[in-house]
C-alpha cells in the first residue's frame, strides 16, 4: 500500500524547523508544521504544508495537536522535536523562572510530545523520534549554563529512550547542529546583554557578544540540517547521532581530545 508518510515538525516558523518542513514536504511526506507563531508559517501553508498552532509549554496545545493529526491521518510516522531556544546570561544573573522556562521548551515539551506520539508508533511497531540537540549537548561555554544544561538533558534522554524503544522498532535519532544561520544567535546575544551585560560578569559577557557578532552569518544554512533530518527519516537504520553544520565535527573532536582546562582556555581565547 502506497501512502505518504506523516511527520510532525515543531518550531517550524523559522530556521531549521521551517527548512525541515519544506524539505520533507518536497520529498513527498505529509508534513504537519507546528509553532506558536502561526502567521510566520504562511509561506509553508501556501506550498501545501499543514500548519498548526503549537506551544510546547502548554499541555492542551500539545495534546490537541497530536490528537488532530491522529484523527485525520491515523498515524504519525516521525516526530521532529525541533522547538527550542537559547537564553544566555551568567548562572548567577539568570532568574530561576527563566531557567525553568528554558527547560520547559527545550526538554519537557520535547518529552511530552514524544509521550503523546509513542502509543501509535508502538502499536504499529515503527516510527522515528528525531531530537534536535546541539553540539552544545556535549560541551559548554560561559553564559550558556542553562541552554547547555537543556541540551545535555536531551542527549541523555535520547540515549535512554533509544534503548527503551528498540523493542518496538522505533528509532531515536539526535541531530547535533554546529553554527547555523538562524535567529538563535541574535536572541542569545540580546538576552546575554540584557541579563549580564551590566553586572559583575559584564566584561566577559560583552566580549562574548562581540565574538558572536564577529562570526554572525558564517554558519551553515538551515537546509544543511534539514537534509540530514530527511536522511535520518528515510533511512531504514539511521545513525544514532548526526553532527552537522559549520564547526560541528571540529568542536566535538577538540572536546574529546583536550583536557577540560585546556578546552576551557581555548573557548575563552575566542573571546579576547
Amino acid at each position: 500500500m502506497n501512502y505518504k508518510k506523516v511527520v510532525l515538525v515543531t518550531g517550524a516558523s523559522s530556521g531549521i524547523g521551517e527548512a525541515t518542513a519544506q524539505t520533507l514536504y518536497d520529498a513527498g511526506w505529509k508534513v504537519y508544521a507546528g509553532a506558536r507563531r502561526i502567521d510566520k508559517m504562511e509561506a509553508l501553508e501556501a506550498k501545501g504544508v499543514h500548519t498548526m498552532k503549537l506551544d510546547v509549554t502548554i499541555e492542551e496545545s500539545m495534546t490537541e495537536c497530536v490528537a488532530k493529526i491522529l484523527s485525520k491521518e491515523g498515524r504519525i510516522d516521525a516526530l521532529v522535536n525541533n522547538a527550542g531556544y537559547g537564553s544566555y546570561g551568567s548562572l548567577e544573573d539568570v532568574p530561576m523562572e527563566e531557567a525553568r522556562y528554558q527547560f520547559e521548551v527545550n526538554v519537557f515539551g520535547l518529552a511530552r510530545l514524544t509521550q503523546l506520539v509513542l502509543p501509535n508508533m508502538r502499536e504499529r511497531k515503527r516510527g522515528k523520534i528525531i531530537n534536535v540537540s546541539s553540539i552544545g549537548g556535549k560541551l559548554g561555554e560561559p553564559h550558556g549554563c542553562w541552554y547547555h544544561a537543556t541540551k545535555f538533558a536531551v542527549e541523555g534522554l535520547s540515549d535512554s529512550l533509544r534503548m527503551e524503544l528498540q523493542q518496538f522498532n522505533i528509532d531515536v535519532v539526535v541531530i547535533q547542529p554546529g553554527a547555523i544561520k538562524t535567529e538563535w544567535g541574535g536572541i542569545a546575544r540580546e538576552n546575554m546583554l540584557k541579563i549580564s551585560g551590566h553586572t559583575a560578569y559584564g566584561n566577559l559577557a560583552n566580549k562574548h557578544i562581540a565574538m558572536l557578532e564577529k562570526f554572525d552569518g558564517q554558519g551553515s544554512e538551515p537546509s544543511v540540517i534539514a537534509d540530514t533530518i530527511l536522511t535520518a527519516c528515510m533511512s531504514a537504520k539511521p545513525k544514532t547521532r548526526y553532527a552537522i553544520g559549520n564547526s560541528a565535527g571540529m568542536m566535538l573532536f577538540m572536546k574529546k581530545v583536550l583536557p577540560d582546562r585546556l578546552f576551557d582556555k581555548m573557548m575563552l581565547s575566542y573571546m579576547n
